[in-house]
């Protein structure tokens, strides 16, 4: 291969088998992460927006029994923090239908009926993230274990050679650090990714983590209101 014909393309085509199929699992694992990426952005946003549309709803003075109407009515379109108040209120209508009285049972019961709510809408909300952790973990490697094959490949051909310059060393070394330069390249974005997910999807946590904790105190002071004003405002 001479030096004008060293483009990208000319390496890839002139590696061997080995590295070719190294360079086609890296190069389809960056489109998923990609996908995977873009998915999560717009994901992220939906539920940033339909948390902060029920947070303001909640806090416009509209009743806890009207919430949970609208709720219930809304369910396959809520928010996590719309579900999770509708569990709890859920819950805590259910323990007052069997003429439960005990405050600290009511409120057990919202508080642990909101709180697995929680659990499941954060399990949808870290998906992919693993996927883009293990891409960003293991890509390098399977690009560097190209690269390493490709140059035992490389000096296998030198064997028979009685003069070996950098000329006819240079392409075939190229040829196996393109595995590397694509492993790197389905690395990096997935990294990048990760990190900002993870740290937007710690936020979401903690905004619904103390969503939960005002939610409870609201149906604490309900508690202690008259029966029949309880849950009907906040």
């Amino acid at each position: 291969m001479t030096p004008q014909n060293m483009s990208i393309l000319n390496l890839v085509l002139q590696a061997s088998w080995v590295v070719q199929l190294v360079m086609l699992l890296l190069l389809s694992v960056s489109i998923a992460s990609w996908a995977a990426i873009f998915r999560k952005l717009f994901a992220l946003k939906r539920v940033k927006s339909l948390n902060e549309d029920f947070e303001r709803e909640f806090w416009s003075g509209t009743s806890l029994n009207d919430l949970f109407a609208s709720a219930a009515q809304n369910a396959k379109n809520a928010g996590p923090m719309e579900r999770i108040f509708a569990s709890g209120m859920r819950e805590y209508q259910k323990l007052r239908e069997r003429r439960i009285t005990d405050p600290g049972t009511l409120l057990d019961g919202a508080r642990r009926a909101m709180r697995a709510s929680f659990q499941r809408e954060m399990d949808v909300v870290e998906s992919s993230l693993s996927f883009l952790a293990s891409v960003g973990s293991v890509s390098p490697y399977v690009g560097l274990f190209g690269t390493v094959w490709g140059i035992m490949h490389a000096f296998t051909g030198f064997a028979g050679m009685e003069q070996v310059t950098l000329a006819t060393v240079a392409p075939g070394i190229a040829e196996a650090l393109v595995a590397t330069a694509i492993g790197l390249f389905s690395a990096i974005p997935a990294v990048i990714a990760y990190n900002r997910f993870a740290r937007d999807i710690d936020r979401v946590a903690t905004h619904l983590e103390t969503f939960i904790e005002e939610f409870s105190n609201i149906l604490q002071r309900n508690l202690g209101a008259q029966p029949s004003q309880s849950a009907s405002g906040h």
